[in-house]
């Protein structure tokens, strides 16, 4: 008699591990899924890592025009 991983080699529907959410991935769809999440997880950090610099570089660049108004209004 073989072990459970065999089982599951001839019946990948039967491994819990290859149901997303109730639903079947296919065999080695539950690692396909958290690579995939995983890769999207990434990107999204790398989106709100360039976002927050962005915001910064606006932040100093309206910060510098208020200045700058108020210098020529002060001089006028």
């Amino acid at each position: 008699m073989g072990d459970w991983s065999d089982f599951f080699e001839d019946f990948p529907e039967e491994n819990p591990a290859n149901w997303i959410d109730g639903v079947y991935a296919g065999p080695n769809g539950a690692q396909l899924h958290r690579d995939h999440q995983t890769r999207v997880d990434a990107a999204r950090s790398k989106v709100a890592a360039d976002q927050a610099r962005l915001d910064s570089a606006i932040s100093k660049i309206i910060a510098a025009g208020i200045e700058r108004e108020k210098l020529k209004k002060a001089s006028s």
